[in-house]
């Protein structure tokens, strides 16, 4: 193919190659710089969907002579921001010899075992099972990707007859094979289709995606870019038909309050999809969500499942389509997503146990991890909120590819399934509105691949508190910032919410560091009032689909240059520490009987509450009160809501309560000696020395201590405690009960 001299040939993607950069790398840097320009645009591949590769000459570490070495996208990586070290390197011509230990496409997943035996310079990286479909390619640099006009081709059920007319019209040699799962056999069959059509620049893999390559790297990825905006150009051109409607036609009206409907649904929705294993979720409205939710044939392409195995991986066989007029009542929702979800459940069970063998791993949660509702948009589900993110803009590509099967058909039914092949009859294909989704068969022998299944296991572990939201009140600061920290360490989604936003914001970012910017979000609240308490709920639904922790240190304590507490600052006081928490816990317990899961609530007392004392009786009554709140929380919200509490004495650290004024007060007051030079840390420590040696320990409260005993009590371990305080106080004798 010609060089491409200027971006106007391009219609729909840009040619990011730099050349100034480009010039500075060796060739393993020019395989990573190429792979990340390709996976810097969803247009061309989705997140870790596709894979690169490169055949370079280097000298062999054992013999010392120059060797062919193949570097190829390694298991599970994602070439948008695959590094170096993500390729996995293996000696071409050993790669190559393993086809005399090929036993047949039955037995293929067993030539994985093999690669490590091949594998150069004895480089950790695992070989993905794409690796012959670039070996067995007889050209220097691959691209095999995974952009949604390639898919809505390869998933046409016109798609042969139209990859020929776009060869004609763009001058291209693109050659098409059946759907063939990944593996050795695929591979061999790429080999065997380039043999057989000379010229060719380009494979088409029916029902799968697209294969593209060049000389240099440069040349790839000009073919690449090029080959996929022209299917774009050709897809986009059969759309403006004057007969064609996307996907029917509309049906119905997206709802001007849709983010709202969202919002009251979301925590039914998780809690719903949640009862084998907590999910966290997303919400997407996007003018292509919408424009399918809405359509004429939604619920039946939706029915169909998506065709590219990167797809369902992640989106499951399909996802569930809630039957709603979006004209109607946004309360019917919660019953309608319960006959749905029965159905889905059913439905799942019964292809399970259609397709499974008796070595396939045992079936999974059987819940959504997309759904659909019309009117509102979609909602989508993950271990975390990248995964359930990504998982929406997996089926967002999804919608794409129906999109543009649907452009390509004509109205005229096809004589043949050309997706059809060696590895599936024409018999186990659906087709609907010209857009031709995989079989059950061979949706489950990918979604329940005993190779998908280990790189499942290689993952993590997963931490304490993963797939859990904790909404943290009072976390810009103090106990609130130590608890956010410690929450994000465990491995918690985390909310930070506090009257001082630029603090909670600055909190967050430190959670970002540990857990990951995803993660975390933070929100503004004033728990005396109600509408900013259903503001930050509706944040964290927002953010995360729900909430399962809710924590508040927020508090007051009233001072005044006489040590005299006017009735205002009385009645303040017992509004924020006590009448507060008690409307926080109100509206979060309507949400909470929403998502119907079991969840946690953790409040702050203070060993005051039991210790009576000069100058701090509106602190310490309202703490009394607190504490007892805990106990009539426990009764009220049992069995879904375990409330606890903690009672710390005195912590000076990271304390809003301690300004450097009233630290020199209380140094005054109890005679310890400082100077006016000391800064704020100095002062704090001398006061914390001093609480401390009236308790047992003689340790300063430290407020990590204070979150350790809040996330104990918060978390699994405290499973079947609840009306609990415990007392974070170094043993201060006087706060022990009697």
């Amino acid at each position: 193919m010609a060089e491409l001299q200027s971006k106007e040939k391009l219609s729909f993607l840009e040619d990011r190659w730099d050349e100034a950069v480009a010039s500075k790398l060796d060739e393993p840097e020019l395989l990573r710089y190429r792979s990340n320009l390709l996976g810097s645009d969803l247009r061309i591949t989705n997140f870790g969907g596709g894979n690169t590769s490169s055949k370079l000459e280097q000298k062999d570490p054992v013999g010392g002579k120059p060797v062919t070495v193949l570097w190829v996208k390694g298991s599970g990586g994602d070439i948008g921001s695959i590094k170096r070290s993500g390729f996995a390197t293996l000696y071409l011509d050993r790669l190559l010899s393993l086809e005399a230990q090929y036993q047949g496409v039955a037995e293929e997943d067993a030539m994985v075992a093999l690669y490590p035996l091949v594998t150069f310079n004895n480089n950790p990286t695992a070989a993905s099972i794409d690796t012959p479909l670039h070996g067995f390619l007889p050209f220097p640099h691959v691209d095999h990707l995974h952009p949604d006009w390639g898919i809505a081709l390869a998933a046409s059920a016109n798609g042969k007859q139209k990859m020929e007319e776009f060869n004609t019209e763009f001058g291209h040699k693109l050659a098409w094979l059946p759907w063939q799962r990944p593996g050795f056999e695929l591979g061999m069959m790429l080999r065997r289709i380039v043999q057989e059509t000379p010229g060719c620049d380009g494979v088409v893999l029916g029902g799968h995606g697209l294969f593209t390559w060049g000389e240099t790297q440069r040349e790839c990825y000009l073919n690449t870019i090029t080959i996929i905006d022209q299917i774009g150009q050709f897809i986009s051109r059969h759309g403006k038909r004057d007969a064609h409607k996307a996907f029917g036609g509309s049906r119905a009206e997206s709802r001007a309050d849709r983010r709202q409907v969202a919002t009251d649904v979301m925590p039914s929705l998780r809690g719903a999809v949640s009862r084998k294993q907590r999910w966290i979720g997303s919400f997407t409205d996007t003018p292509a969500v919408l424009e399918f939710v809405n359509s004429e044939h939604a619920e039946r392409l939706a029915h169909l499942g998506t065709s590219c195995p990167d797809h369902f991986i992640r989106t499951k066989i399909r996802p569930m389509f809630l039957k709603w007029d979006p004209s109607g009542d946004a309360k019917e929702i919660p019953a309608l997503i319960e006959i749905a979800l029965e159905t889905y459940r059913a439905q799942y069970a019964e292809y399970y146990t259609k397709h499974a063998l008796p070595d396939s791993p045992k079936q999974r949660d059987a819940s959504p991890t997309v759904v659909l509702l019309p009117g509102v948009g979609m909602f989508t589900f993950g271990k975390n909120k990248t995964e359930a993110r990504l998982t929406g803009e997996f089926y967002t590509n999804a919608i794409g590819v129906m999109g543009g099967a649907g452009a390509l058909g004509g109205g005229v039914p096809c004589a043949e399934i050309p997706q059809a092949g060696p590895a599936a009859s024409p018999d186990q294909f659906t087709v609907y509105e010209n857009y031709v989704a995989l079989p059950p068969s061979e949706a489950f022998r990918i979604e329940y691949w005993a190779l998908e299944e280990a790189k499942i296991r290689r993952q993590p572990a997963e931490k304490q508190l993963s797939r859990q939201v904790a909404l943290i009140v009072g976390g810009g600061s103090g106990i609130g910032r130590e608890t956010a920290l410690l929450a994000a360490e465990r491995g918690a989604h985390v909310m930070v919410a506090d009257r001082d936003v630029a603090g909670a914001q600055a909190v967050a970012e430190e959670c970002a560091a540990i857990v990951g910017k995803e993660a975390v979000s933070f929100t503004s609240i004033d728990i005396r009032d109600r509408a900013a308490i259903q503001q930050a709920l509706a944040a964290t639904i927002q953010a995360f689909g729900g909430v399962d922790i809710v924590i508040n240190t927020a508090a007051v304590f009233p001072s005044s240059p006489d040590g005299i507490i006017s009735d205002e600052q009385w009645a303040m006081t017992l509004d924020i520490n006590v009448t507060s928490n008690f409307k926080l816990a109100e509206e979060t317990g309507r949400l909470l009987k929403k998502q119907a899961l079991p969840a946690s609530m953790v409040l702050t007392s203070s060993a005051n509450a039991v210790v009576a004392k000069r100058g701090s009786e509106a602190y310490d009554v309202s703490k009394a009160a607190l504490s007892h709140l805990v106990r009539e929380l426990a009764v009220g919200m049992a069995p879904l809501v375990r409330v606890n509490g903690i009672s710390p004495a005195t912590v000076v650290k990271g304390s809003t309560m301690f300004p450097r004024d009233r630290v020199k007060a209380s140094l005054s007051k109890y005679n310890i000696p400082f100077a006016e030079s000391d800064d704020d840390e100095q002062l704090r420590d001398a006061l914390a020395m001093f609480y401390a040696q009236r308790t047992l320990t003689h340790v300063p409260i430290d407020p990590r201590d204070n979150a350790e005993a809040i996330l104990f009590l918060a978390g699994p371990l405290a499973r079947v405690t609840t009306g609990h305080i415990i007392p974070v106080d170094g043993g201060l004798i006087e706060a022990q009960l009697r």
